[in-house]
């Protein structure tokens, strides 16, 4: 692997955790539905964007709609987490994260930001994070979604760096499929037997050993 020159974070699970934010919303929108829905189902749509994880739940509950019926049922499940993300503030960014961006300037390392939630910019704007990174892309700018290599992509084209030259961080198996299909060095966080196509699997981001992800 060649000199790396910048890093590209997934940011839910990596920089702060909406999940539960994303659980709550979906499950209140499954009983609208009528459609049984745990929190094992929520991890499966780790990493995906919001159309398909409602055909996901559509298909738990057998269930189909017309394309303005699953806009509508995306928007109001938007609200709903647009709501509940509204109290989100910096004390909610991972410990570890702060470091990791510090360490990266003073190497003059770029980051930037690789998410399937279109509500990634608002995020980093309440964490206090937005203008830590060179780069954020999210679905809207894109057609296709991880496990498809073209976000990370996208970031490492705007970035001004070689995919070769990159490193991805993810916590969602599609995440680390699509950062090996852009030809990046892949950092799993969490479950080893999840991520097991990562390069380097760390248990959450503040045990990352930056010397072995740059070397």
């Amino acid at each position: 692997m060649s000199h790396i020159q910048a890093v590209i974070f997934d940011l839910d699970g990596v920089i702060c955790d909406t999940a539960h934010f994303h659980f709550i919303a979906w499950k209140r929108l499954a009983d609208h539905l009528g459609i049984a829905f745990s929190e094992t189902d929520n991890e499966q749509m780790k990493g995906v964007d919001r159309l398909n994880s409602l055909e996901m739940i559509l298909k738990l509950g057998g269930q189909q709609r017309s394309a303005a019926e699953k806009q509508a049922l995306c928007d109001r499940k938007n609200a709903d987490y647009q709501t509940l993300i509204a109290e989100m503030s910096p004390a909610d960014v991972f410990p570890g994260v702060q470091d990791i961006l510090a360490t990266l300037k003073v190497r003059d390392i770029s980051v930037g930001v690789a998410s399937a939630s279109k509500n990634a910019p608002a995020i980093l704007q309440r964490l206090g994070l937005d203008r830590a990174f060179a780069y954020v892309a999210d679905s809207s700018l894109i057609k296709n979604n991880k496990p498809d290599p073209e976000i990370f992509l996208t970031v490492a084209a705007a970035l001004e760096v070689a995919p070769a030259h990159c490193v991805g961080i993810e916590d969602a198996a599609a995440g680390v499929t699509a950062i090996k299909a852009a030809g990046m060095r892949a950092i799993g966080i969490g479950d080893a037997e999840v991520l097991h196509q990562a390069d380097m699997i760390f248990p959450t981001t503040d045990k990352i050993d930056l010397i072995r992800m740059l070397s």
